[in-house]
């Protein structure tokens, strides 16, 4: 079985290039888990940004979060990457995985219905 591909969504594979290098690795890691089809180390649903998607919680020196969501047959989608400050995540980070999610689902659907054609 090969590993399913991902892709990145707005700013999230520059905004992962700006983590440590310690962090970054520990970030491949625990993506190449999810592309294997298992959990990550140390995760979380995170509902609230939506349907399927999963918090990956890494520490090293500070806290840093990737958003994703895996249920898609096709690939992996990495919505949102940043350092956490504050021991609860802030509604920016929760709006901006939000504003990413619902852009992801238009434009899957947008090219379900541009193969009916």
């Amino acid at each position: 079985m090969s590993d399913k591909p991902i892709k990145w969504v707005g700013t999230a594979k520059e905004d992962l290039s700006n983590f440590p290098d310690s962090a970054r690795r520990k970030a491949g890691f625990e993506l190449r888990l999810v592309q294997q089809s298992n959990s990550p180390t140390n995760f979380k649903p995170m509902s609230i940004i939506g349907k399927g998607v999963e918090e990956i919680r890494i520490q090293i020196e500070n806290a840093y979060r990737i958003f994703y969501v895996a249920r898609f047959e096709e690939a992996i989608y990495v919505l949102h990457v940043f350092q956490k400050k504050t021991q609860k995540t802030s509604q920016g980070d929760i709006e901006l995985g939000q504003q990413r999610y619902k852009k992801l689902l238009q434009q899957r659907k947008a090219e379900e219905e541009d193969q009916d054609v």
